[in-house]
């Protein structure tokens, strides 16, 4: 259990880094529509080797399409703000995802604990110290690190409530395809004249194998094999993951204003995930 929970807090943690690098010399339409057209295409297979099936019905292959312009696509526009906006500082924006899905939530309807709101609102207090661009960081970016945050918000609202295949892993290989094949002839157009890097193709190889693939069936197993409030936990150890990665790879430095950001975005999920749902508050299986 600690292996998988180990490898979803790296790899997942890592991803931030792993698409900085990527970013450098691959178009970001280019490299969000490989990495799922790649990715689905091994979960597929995966499905099919141990004698699952990957048909659907025609209103479960709609929901896959929605959910992959969404996820995948979330996704998609996270690698064009980590072109400007420091990894460190995209990982925290991007741990206000519960914070938003809980909001979405509320404004379906649904009736929350007393203590999640007040932690959602002091989230949302760090996030707005994040909103000012610091580190070399531009307001474009960090716009497009919310952007990506409210998508994946988005997705996990709608997953959860549209009819989805019954077998995770192929209605997750539907959705990556779905995201990959929708972004794929913007990422054909804008890859004329790009000149990869082979630490850029090792980074994008590794969102596929890593990332996309063995991140995510870590994290189902821990879905059956460990106690939800424990897996649940990697929402708010992969910023820091991220963080440190930034620091030792990127020469990012750590300010006073990531440091209280921090502080409370992290403070405030923790409380979230422990207060609501883990499977409603953690979107991103699937698109990491």
């Amino acid at each position: 259990m600690w292996t998988a929970l180990w490898a979803v807090y790296i790899i997942w943690g890592s991803t931030y880094l792993f698409i900085a690098i990527a970013v450098e010399t691959i178009p970001p339409l280019t490299g969000a529509s490989a990495r799922f057209v790649a990715a689905g295409l091994t979960l597929s297979a995966f499905v099919l080797h141990r004698g699952g099936t990957m048909r659907v019905t025609r209103r479960e292959l709609g929901s896959c399409v929605l959910i992959g312009c969404l996820l995948p696509g979330g996704n998609a526009v996270l690698f064009f703000a980590e072109q400007t906006v420091p990894i460190g500082l995209a990982s925290l924006l991007i741990a206000s995802v519960p914070l938003l899905v809980v909001l979405l939530r509320l404004w379906s309807g649904e009736r929350l604990r007393p203590r999640t709101i007040p932690a959602v609102v002091v989230g949302f207090a760090g996030v707005a110290v994040l909103l000012r661009p610091s580190g070399g960081a531009t307001l474009g970016g960090v716009l497009l690190c919310m952007l990506s945050a409210l998508m994946w918000s988005v997705g996990s609202v709608a997953g959860a409530r549209l009819p989805m295949p019954r077998d995770t892993f192929a209605a997750t290989a539907w959705a990556m395809l779905a995201g990959g094949l929708v972004l794929l002839p913007w990422g054909i157009a804008s890859a004329h004249g790009a000149s990869p890097s082979l630490g850029s193709i090792l980074a994008l190889v590794y969102l596929v194998a890593m990332g996309s693939v063995v991140g995510y069936t870590a994290y189902t197993w821990l879905l059956v094999h460990a106690p939800l409030t424990t897996v649940s936990t990697y929402a708010y150890v992969n910023p820091v993951v991220a963080i440190l990665l930034g620091v030792l790879f990127r020469d990012e430095h750590i300010t006073w204003q990531i440091l209280i950001g921090a502080a409370i975005i992290v403070g405030a999920v923790a409380v979230v995930v422990r207060q609501e749902p883990p499977a409603a508050t953690a979107p991103e299986e699937g698109v990491r």
